[in-house]
């Protein structure tokens, strides 16, 4: 992609599954990028995936739901890579099934400070050094059972939904600045949240059956069907997107 080779490129949630995918995919392209994540042998065993071929990555320990320690961590981040972020990637997220009457308050606590206020605090701690150097790309990962809705993901849903109306709004604000955010909305994808969403043995293999059978394309998804996507949304070609939604779910969900 044009325009990515030099710069610097963080993404949240990069330790494992799709965040793992994307910053591999960044580097690929010739970014630095900024692992970040709150497992941190998760986020070392991408870094050093990434270094074995031929890619720069820092491998930074953040915790998305504390702003102090995020703001900590992308000015060390930033200090490391010599230069501000250029692109922001919010992919972490956490969920497990349940049906809402059966949530507690701690429950919603913990689900909206990862999956709602975690981009929050990403976007609001490098957003005011793009904005200063006018120039960046802030793209979230969000769902689209933000957009639909997810039975047994309430609260979940609520919070992908709220994360696509706050780009959109804060799109229109950083305009002038020349800072676009855009969202890809994944389907239902094989990674290490969906195994611990679905379960295992044969009960986990009959919801995950259902999934597919909902999929035009006939499968769910894999953590390297989205990194293109984010690489392109990041990129001097997508210099004129800003505020859109793209569902990326193998006809799942079909906008227009």
């Amino acid at each position: 992609m044009r325009g990515l080779s030099g710069k610097t490129a963080i993404v949240t949630g990069a330790g494992s599954g799709i965040g793992r995918a994307i910053a591999t995919r960044l580097a690929a392209e010739g970014c630095v990028v900024g692992v970040f994540d709150i497992n941190e042998a998760g986020a070392a065993a991408t870094v050093a995936a990434i270094e074995a071929a031929g890619g720069k990555a820092l491998a930074v320990p953040a915790d998305i739901t504390d702003y102090a320690a995020v703001a900590a961590a992308v000015a060390r981040f930033e200090q490391q890579a010599g230069r501000g972020t250029d692109v922001l990637v919010n992919n972490a997220g956490w969920d497990t099934p349940m049906p809402f009457l059966k949530t507690t308050p701690e429950f919603w606590a913990k689900v909206t400070a990862i999956n709602w206020f975690g981009p929050l605090h990403m976007t609001h701690a490098v957003a005011q050094g793009m904005s200063a150097r006018k120039s960046g790309r802030i793209v979230n990962i969000a769902s689209d059972a933000g957009r639909v809705g997810s039975s047994g993901e309430v609260v979940y849903s609520g919070c992908k939904g709220a994360t696509i109306a706050f780009a959109k709004a804060l799109a229109r604000e950083l305009a002038r600045h020349q800072v676009t955010i855009n969202t890809i909305c994944p389907g239902p994808t094989d990674t290490p949240a969906m195994d611990a969403f679905v379960g295992s043995g044969e009960q986990g293999q009959k919801i995950r059956d259902a999934m597919v059978k909902g999929v035009p394309l006939g499968r769910i998804g894999v953590p390297d069907d989205y990194p293109g996507l984010v690489a392109f949304l990041a990129s001097d070609d997508a210099a004129f997107m800003t505020g859109q939604t793209i569902s990326v779910s193998g006809g799942l969900t079909m906008h227009g």
